[in-house]
């Protein structure tokens, strides 16, 4: 089977410290081997086909329907995670397709509006709201028409601990944690300048003298300084980058994130999706079935959330306006 060179090559080139993908701990559901592709190359497919990846499209990485069409989406922003994690992985002779999975998935339960509607449903639920929790969730239970990816353990590892404190248990999830702040950081500069926000002058000459001054000199200095930490002792960077890209993640929470002109559009965020949220849960009946079936499960409050988290930026407006905002009357 062409599968058996898959299996030969990790054999012979990944590194001691690599997961094997003979080595998986597998699906929570069986399924018939494929001839052709690994597990974790059936993980990447089962992603990129799904209805969540697709929708990552109409979804804002940091500005509200910014005008423009070159900012970027949670799509590109994942696009992009993908390419710096595998660039990474490569180098270090750890398992590609493992890292190449795990970041197209990372941010499948992502809401609409980026971390403002995170923001939003966490104060809505009981429990609060995390969107990597929630992707977990989508390719768990959401996908497929509510039937779930039926991922391997390890992608599925990898795209919980993309974020928060808990590490992934392999060297390539710990990889997506990394690529996924290399890639917002560097490409929310970009955004932030396209949109009047920021100079890139403005960057701390700190900074600068150790990352470089252009999109490309900042990535290649974060993802070298990755590679040159070696895997000894785990996924890291190199000094004197890890405290330059702490830096910069600090000077990027000060002049972007909580930037008023960024955040102006919050306060109408959290309305709408409280509006949502109170609807929806209060009319079950208007909820999709693949959200629907867990409601005994789960509770209303939960798939309600499963719902809103799964929109679109477009779709949710759309929800709101058909739902809120009256209708102009007009005599015919």
């Amino acid at each position: 089977m062409i599968k058996d060179s898959i299996l030969a090559y990790e054999n012979a080139f990944l590194c001691d410290k690599a997961f094997h993908v003979k080595d998986t701990k597998g699906r929570e559901k069986p399924v018939t081997d494929c001839p052709v592709r690994s597990e974790f190359q059936r993980d990447r497919d089962r992603i990129v086909h799904s209805k969540s990846f697709r929708r990552l499209m109409h979804k804002m990485q940091v500005f509200l329907a910014p005008e423009g069409d070159h900012y970027r989406t949670r799509l590109t922003h994942t696009l992009e995670v993908a390419q710096i994690a595998r660039t990474i992985a490569r180098a270090l002779k750890l398992n590609e397709d493992l890292t190449e999975a795990a970041a197209l998935g990372h941010d499948l339960g992502h809401t609409p509006f980026g971390h403002s509607g995170e923001r939003a449903l966490n104060k809505l639920l009981p429990n609060g709201f995390r969107h990597n929790e929630q992707s977990l969730r989508v390719v768990d239970y959401l996908e497929n028409e509510g039937e779930g990816l039926n991922l391997t353990y390890e992608v599925r590892n990898g795209i919980l601990c993309h974020t928060g404190s808990v590490s992934a248990d392999t060297l390539e999830g710990r990889i997506i944690k990394i690529a996924d702040r290399i890639a917002y950081i560097n490409h929310d500069i970009d955004d932030a300048a396209r949109a009047g926000i920021l100079n890139i002058s403005d960057i701390p000459k700190s900074i600068s003298d150790v990352l470089g001054t252009t999109h490309s000199q900042r990535i290649t200095a974060l993802v070298s300084a990755t590679i040159n930490n070696g895997v000894d002792n785990g996924i890291g960077l190199v000094e004197p980058y890890a405290q330059a890209m702490d830096d910069l993640r600090d000077f990027m929470f000060q002049s972007v994130y909580m930037n008023k002109i960024a955040k102006s559009e919050d306060g109408r965020v959290l309305n709408m999706i409280t509006f949502l949220f109170e609807h929806f849960s209060s009319h079950p009946d208007a909820i999709p079935n693949e959200y629907l079936k867990y409601a005994e499960k789960d509770g209303i409050e939960v798939i309600t959330a499963d719902f809103i988290a799964g929109m679109t930026d477009r779709y949710a407006l759309g929800c709101f306006n058909e739902l809120f905002v009256p209708k102009v009357w007009q005599y015919k």
